[in-house]
């Protein structure tokens, strides 16, 4: 187990766990009053909210290494259900031993704290390695799709998320209120939360929509109302949680609540394209782990390098 929790996280994994269990609570109740309606998915719902929060509990509570296995081994859960989703070439199956092979050696930077090869490992050395492996097959048909969608996979599911790891090994001395996992709580928390807002007022007062032809569910009012509303809640925790200044949080929240946005309609996209309406199955009543971390594959690399370059 790591260091003593600094009070305030301590606060926020209770108040977690108090809405949780309000909302089973909740879920039971409108079962018991209204019979007639099916609450399945909702309880499905919360019951993967109560296996979500305890992944991340794991992930942030114990010490580096555990958190680093724990978070790679979603990364890798993320970047396979990606693939499951790509049609691939059978030549290409060589080539993908060594997509997975970057996922512990990007984590291992994380381990050791090595920020300059943190940075560059995927978006430059695998970037480069992979199609020079791929050309050593000697297949040129789908060549430019085949990489392409091996990159793009490798840099939403692998690199981007490899920065929620990155939080945890940050120097805490520069958050003295949240500590070393001040951070990610406050990322992941505002990215969840923006999700839900957005959804409340899309659904209480949208009217036109924002992007109909990728996510007809997404309006103007939804998008507005959610990222003001995550602006107003960053500003709230930010001096719990974080180092950043009341304007730094402001800030913070406008970035979290437009690239949550983004990062939520882009896999609607690639779903879409795809013809599939979940990444997957694993999380019963959310659909795939993508489902799950869309949001959070533009939020993390975002949020982290703004917090880094003003605290770090």
């Amino acid at each position: 187990m790591s260091a003593a929790l600094p009070h305030s996280v301590q606060i926020a994994f209770i108040a977690i766990g108090v809405l949780l269990v309000v909302a089973s609570l909740i879920s039971m109740t409108l079962q018991r009053l209204k019979p007639e309606r099916d609450y399945t998915e909702l309880r499905q719902r919360i019951k993967t909210w109560w296996l979500i929060v305890a992944v991340f509990a794991v992930a942030v509570l114990f010490n580096r290494t555990v958190s680093v296995v724990v978070l790679g081994f979603v990364s890798f859960l993320a970047f396979k259900e990606y693939l499951s989703l790509i049609p691939t070439r059978r030549a290409d199956h060589r080539v993908l031993f060594w997509a997975y092979l970057a996922i512990p050696v990007q984590f291992y930077w994380v381990w050791m704290g090595w920020y300059g090869l943190f940075i560059i490992f995927i978006p430059v050395y695998v970037f480069l390695f992979l199609p020079m492996r791929m050309i050593l097959i000697g297949q040129t048909q789908g060549f430019l799709h085949a990489i392409g969608t091996l990159h793009w996979g490798l840099m939403i599911t692998v690199f981007s998320l490899s920065h929620t790891a990155f939080m945890l090994v940050l120097p805490p001395e520069h958050n003295p209120a949240g500590g070393a996992m001040g951070l990610l709580i406050y990322l992941v928390f505002l990215t969840e939360f923006n999700d839900v807002a957005q959804y409340i007022w899309g659904k209480s007062f949208g009217r036109r929509k924002i992007v109909p032809k990728v996510s007809p569910n997404k309006t103007i009012a939804g998008f507005l109302g959610g990222v003001i509303t995550t602006m107003v809640l960053a500003v709230v925790l930010a001096p719990w949680l974080t180092p950043l200044t009341q304007l730094e949080s402001i800030g913070a929240g406008i970035l979290i609540g437009i690239a949550g946005f983004v990062g939520d309609v882009t896999i609607s996209a690639l779903k879409r394209d795809l013809g599939v309406k979940d990444s997957g199955s694993l999380l019963p009543g959310h659909g795939g782990l993508l489902d799950r971390l869309d949001s959070l594959t533009y939020t993390a690399p975002l949020f982290f390098h703004y917090a880094y370059f003003l605290h770090y």
